[in-house]
């Protein structure tokens, strides 16, 4: 018997949370051929990889993802195939591509999700040549795939679509019967292409760009009960996924959604799979995340399918001057992103009137919310103005004659602009928390929002910092989770939930394959990085760069990532491909071209 490729001596994990051992895997025609206790034979293998000492496992699963445009111009997705993601999620946050033209993609994307408004706008219109989801599938297959997608259909990309971008922001406007048809014919239409779900948003601080419609909420908002029961529905008789994002300022909303969660199997009605934003342990409300454990667990007891998403490594997040998504929560922060031009808006920053309002709108912290508003909370980390780089705003007003923090914020700003560079910890502080979480499950492991807020973040490597908190939990004695449970966590799990064909690692598996050396579980793994991003005109972005911790990674039994390098075939050749919800996933024609060296 003969492979392709033999992946020898490893800690192997399946995916299923059951006890790891050192095996062979022996893989042929892009699955697991073999798991086996024994060593296989290496004769005519092309590719022999000797894993002693490292774990195998299968690649991890991104949920939450905002690849939908930079998918088009870079279909490689290196930023997280490099730290083991193989399969990944599009369609977030009740945006997508399939439906919307180039210029209201832009104004969808662009401020709710920090991507240049003309990149989007250039991408969408150069690659658009879909008029279905159907479509849509096809022409990302016809793109060299690194990783394996799946994807949500956004419902503010249906909206705009059916209603134009103008009327799906007016509250006063309601869709006309044969447009609520339409929405619903849209969503079927996705779910016979093979999408796991719709994705909704109700919250109010996501703000649109461009001219048209300039700081209106997305379309989903202004959605009112009859035309979300109508698509509920759809999903519920499928059996497929309603992600959504509740209105944070009105928290029983978050009970509506959960409660439309729960089934009555007694009469044929299905519980509805709901995956909920997000389960964060907020430094502004400490004792929230509680609350959401506690409603999870009661409401899948009473019946229901109910997930949150959740992020499992401190929120932390960096800005420029005042460009950062937490200040679109508040009256006087918006105010301040609604404006385009620097004039504009360094003209407001000064205004006096203006400043009171900000100082008011800090100082109110009571309410829902998710930033702590605390500028004694937020550390400068580059400024041309080097005398105040490591201090707090906060620092920075009592030595400058106890000025208010706001008032020390918007003064260096004004001096500084976007070169004054700060950063803060929103959430997930809180180290014993983040373990109860990841215990927790109701609680779905994954929310990175790769691909977007390119400046603000970079999680491309949550997964390994799950590991490596539950690998140092393990060495110091107090364990948490297994690491056996930890990789079922972001694997098998996810895609059993979402009914995707990937994340696990027995004979007869995708071979989506992770190889981790844990002694490089370390430091690097929180190390502050940035990388041009070609597809957005060379511009920084934040990202993770721990590349001796990966030292392999496959995607259907083919090697795209070795040694801290692409292989040739990344970029080149398509190794992933769309994966149907419910579906087995096809194997790719065979090629040639990707005969590598072997790796000894």
């Amino acid at each position: 018997m003969t492979y392709d490729t033999i992946i020898k001596g490893g800690r192997w994990f399946d995916g299923t949370g059951a006890p790891s051992a050192v095996r062979h895997l022996g893989i042929r025609d892009g699955r697991v051929a073999t798991v086996s206790t024994a060593p296989l034979d290496e004769t005519g293998c092309p590719e022999v990889v000797d894993a002693t000492g490292r774990w195998v496992m299968p690649g991890m699963v991104d949920i939450h993802t905002h690849y939908d445009v930079e998918v088009l111009e870079g279909p490689a997705l290196e930023e997280s195939l490099r730290h083991g993601v193989t399969t990944i999620l599009l369609g977030s946050c009740s945006l997508s591509t399939v439906h919307v033209d180039p210029v209201d993609a832009g104004d969808l994307f662009g401020r709710v999700e920090a991507i240049p408004r003309q990149h989007v706008i250039g991408s969408v219109g150069t690659h658009k040549t879909w008029r279905s989801a159907r479509e849509y599938v096809a022409a990302l297959e016809s793109l060299p795939l690194g990783p394996n997608l799946a994807s949500f259909i956004g419902h503010s990309d249906m909206r705009t679509a059916t209603m134009g971008l103008d009327r799906a922001t007016r509250d006063d406007v309601r869709p006309t019967r044969s447009e609520v048809d339409r929405m619903e014919q849209m969503l079927t239409e996705a779910l016979d292409a093979g999408f796991i779900g719709m994705s909704a948003q109700q919250l109010l601080f996501d703000k649109l760009d461009g001219d048209l419609c300039r700081s209106r909420t997305l379309p989903s908002t202004y959605a009112r009960r009859h035309e979300m029961r109508r698509l509920r529905e759809v999903l519920r008789r499928r059996g497929r996924a309603l992600q959504a994002g509740p209105d944070a300022t009105h928290p029983h909303t978050i009970l509506l959604q959960a409660l439309h969660s729960i089934g009555l199997r007694a009469i044929g009605r299905n519980p509805l799979k709901t995956s909920l934003l997000s389960a964060a342990d907020l430094k502004a409300i400490p004792f929230v995340i509680h609350l959401m454990r506690l409603l999870g667990g009661v409401v899948n007891r009473l019946g229901a399918d109910f997930r949150w998403q959740h992020l499992p490594v401190p929120f932390e997040v960096y800005a420029d001057g005042i460009d950062l998504v937490i200040f679109e929560e508040f009256g006087s922060g918006a105010a301040a992103l609604h404006l385009q031009e620097k004039l504009a808006r360094d003209e407001l920053m000064r205004d006096p009137t203006y400043r009171a309002r900000f100082r008011k709108d800090y100082e109110s912290k009571y309410g829902p919310r998710v930033w702590h508003r605390d500028f004694f909370d937020a550390e400068i980390v580059a400024c041309p103005d080097a005398s105040v780089v490591g201090r707090s705003f906060g620092q920075v007003g009592v030595e400058r004659g106890g000025a208010h923090p706001v008032d020390a914020f918007l003064d260096l700003v004004l001096e500084h602009g976007t070169a004054l560079r700060w950063r803060t910890t929103i959430s997930n502080h809180r180290p014993k928390v983040l373990q109860q979480m990841a215990q927790t499950p109701s609680i779905q492991m994954g929310f990175s929002d790769a691909g977007a807020h390119l400046r603000n973040m970079a999680f491309y490597n949550v997964g390994l910092r799950l590991l490596k908190h539950v690998s140092d939990a393990e060495r110091s004695g107090r364990p948490f989770l297994t690491v056996e449970q930890a990789v079922h966590r972001m694997t098998g799990e996810l895609a059993d939930w979402y009914g995707l064909d990937a994340g696990h690692l027995r004979e007869g598996d995708r071979a989506d394959v992770l190889v981790v050396d844990p002694e490089r579980l370390d430091a690097s793994l929180e190390e502050y990085a940035e990388a041009p991003v070609d597809q957005y005109g060379g511009l920084s972005r934040m990202v993770n760069r721990n590349d001796a911790t990966v030292p392999l990674v496959m995607v259907g039994g083919r090697t795209v990532w070795r040694d801290g390098r692409a292989t040739p075939l990344l970029g080149r050749e398509r190794t992933g491909q769309f994966l149907r919800a419910g579906e087995p996933a096809a194997p790719l024609p065979a090629s040639g071209a990707d005969t590598l060296p072997s790796a000894s």
